[in-house]
């Protein structure tokens, strides 16, 4: 993978990108899990950032190494190949579009549903090109990622006072959670032009209520900062880094933002990342919670269900502002002159 791969030739309009100044010494807020004042430094950094790196988090080593071996192993297989598990509906391998409205990005990837009752033919190719041992580490791995996304949402809901401590983590338990793992592969992409680069991942806000990102030691990550200026997030390999989704937006009403983030390509190593997105089950509702806002009228956001949410999210395009369709408009009263 250290040589440029040709991915579909048929889509010749990769989107390139001019840099501007990117922060490098802004810190990225990191959180040590066994420390007494984890919560207190997650909800800080949800609230400021959106987005924090998380340390000494239980998983293993030898198990984020070995997906990464697998998943490098399935994105060297022949184009032929690699095309048997696709188009993604929205599962399965893709390669340049992101999405079915337009988005492409030099990048190829598989999506798997957490949910194994849910397996469909192109996730079942997925591993028909690959040992057995490709579906053990994605299962292994989903299962610990899941153990660190509930563990962080149970920091959250302590650190805010809300109770039950399982009002977040019960629906990334539920078995029926509509949960999933991206793995994306970023090839070496050469430069377009002087000073030009190709957008590998436009920016975007994940819509799920927490994501779980890990990645080998290639550079290209960036968040948005509030003031609309770009960070640089250095790579680290053996730690998470998490992102806030647009669903655990709604329900803070807005004390914590859906970070925007975006990949930008290589032009010298490939990058792999991986990642977990926690999500409810399809039918949960998802609002303001009722104890961190017990009235009504200061809600900032219509409730919903997570199905409706991701059928919008769907139809939308990489960069759309989704959350705008299901904020409350303030009632406007008419005054009268007479």
């Amino acid at each position: 993978l250290s040589q440029p791969v040709a991915l579909d030739n048929h889509i010749s309009v990769i989107p390139t990108y001019t840099p501007v100044p990117v922060f490098t010494s802004q810190p990225i807020p990191v959180v040590d899990l066994t420390d007494p004042e984890a919560k207190t430094l997650i909800v800080k950094a949800c609230e400021e950032f959106g987005f924090f790196k998380v340390v000494n988090h239980g998983v293993r080593d030898d198990l984020m190494t070995r997906l990464e071996q697998e998943a490098i192993r399935f994105f060297a297989l022949p184009q032929s190949l690699k095309n048997q598990a696709g188009p993604p509906e929205p599962y399965g391998y893709g390669s340049k579009r992101i999405g079915p409205n337009g988005d492409v990005g030099w990048i190829e990837y598989i999506l798997l549903n957490a949910n194994p009752q849910l397996s469909t033919p192109n996730t079942s190719d997925v591993f028909g090109q690959t040992p057995q041992i490709f579906r053990e580490a994605v299962d292994e791995y989903m299962h610990e990622l899941k153990e660190v996304s509930c563990k962080v949402l149970e920091m959250v809901t302590e650190g805010l006072g809300i109770e039950p401590g399982d009002t977040l983590s019960k629906m990334v338990r539920d078995e029926k959670s509509d949960s999933c793992l991206r793995l994306n592969h970023y090839p070496t992409a050469e430069e377009e032009a002087e000073n030009m680069v190709k957008v590998g991942f436009g920016e975007h806000t994940d819509p799920q209520i927490i994501s779980v990102l890990r990645s080998n030691d290639t550079a290209g990550l960036q968040i948005c900062m509030k003031d609309g200026s770009w960070v640089a997030v250095p790579p680290d390999h053996s730690s998470f880094f998490i992102n806030v989704g647009d669903a655990l937006q709604v329900m803070t009403n807005g004390r914590f933002k859906s970070v925007k983030h975006r990949v930008l390509a290589d032009t010298r190593r490939s990058r792999v990342s991986m990642i977990y997105f926690g999500g409810p089950p399809l039918s949960e509702k998802i609002a303001p919670l009722s104890c961190l806002v017990p009235k009504q009228d200061d809600w900032l956001y219509k409730e919903f269900t997570w199905s409706q949410y991701k059928s919008s999210a769907y139809k939308s395009k990489l960069g759309d502002y989704r959350l705008g369709l299901f904020e409350k408009q303030p009632i406007l009263t008419h005054m009268s002159n007479e």
